[in-house]
C-alpha cells in the first residue's frame, strides 16, 4: 500500500493496483449479425462493472442497454456531446425502458462505449452508469459524448443486454465485460 500512496506522489497520477480488472466475458457477433449482445449470470464478486463495447448497426440507429430484462420505464439518462467542430448537444429523458448509450451510423464506423456501472451488487440503492461514447453519427457528424443513466432498482444486476433501437448489431460488433475488484 505504502508503494502506491508513494507511486501517487511522484508521478501525479494514481496507479491501477495489479489485477483490479477481470475479464468476465467477451462476445464478438459473426456473420449474419445478431439482435443484441447479452451478459448472464454476472457473479457479485466485485466492486463494480466494467464494458468496453464497439457497435456497428444495419440501420443508424440508438444504442441502447437494458438491466436484468426490466423492460419497464424504470430507466433515465443525460448526455452531453461534442457533434462536429462546432454543435454542442445536450439532453436526456426519464421513465425510459432503457439506458440510451448514444447514436450510430449504419454499418459505417463503429461507435465505441466505455461504460462504468457502480455498486452493481448493492442491495440499498438505484444502479447508476456512467459512460463516455465515440464514433460518427450522421447527425452529428464525429462525436463525443458523456453520458449517465440511471436503473430505478435495488436489485443486484446479474444480465445486461446491450441492443439497437431498430435493425441488427452487425458482424465484428464486440462487447467485453469486466468486474472490478475494490481497493
Amino acid at each position: 500500500m505504502l508503494n502506491i500512496i508513494a507511486g501517487t506522489f511522484s508521478t501525479g497520477t494514481p496507479p491501477v493496483p495489479p489485477n483490479s480488472y477481470e475479464s468476465i466475458a467477451t462476445v464478438t457477433v459473426g456473420s449474419g449479425g445478431a439482435s443484441f449482445i447479452e451478459f448472464t449470470s454476472i457473479p457479485s464478486t466485485f466492486e463494480h462493472l466494467h464494458i468496453r463495447y464497439s457497435c456497428l448497426n444495419s440501420t443508424t440507429t440508438s444504442s441502447l442497454m437494458q438491466v436484468n430484462s426490466d423492460t419497464g420505464s424504470n430507466y433515465s439518462y443525460h448526455y452531453l456531446g461534442r457533434a462536429g467542430a462546432a454543435s454542442v448537444v445536450a439532453g436526456g429523458g426519464s421513465t425510459q425502458s432503457n439506458i440510451f448509450l448514444g447514436n450510430t451510423q449504419a454499418d459505417a464506423i463503429p461507435m465505441v462505449h466505455i461504460i462504468d456501472i457502480l455498486d452493481y451488487k448493492n442491495t440499498n440503492k438505484y444502479k447508476t452508469i456512467r459512460l463516455l461514447s465515440g464514433g460518427y453519427q450522421s447527425a452529428y457528424a464525429p462525436w463525443v459524448g458523456l453520458l449517465s443513466g440511471l436503473w430505478q432498482n435495488t436489485n443486484a444486476i446479474t444480465s445486461l443486454k446491450l441492443y439497437p433501437g431498430s435493425g441488427t448489431l452487425s458482424q465484428y460488433s464486440k462487447a467485453t465485460l469486466y468486474g472490478i475488484k475494490g481497493v
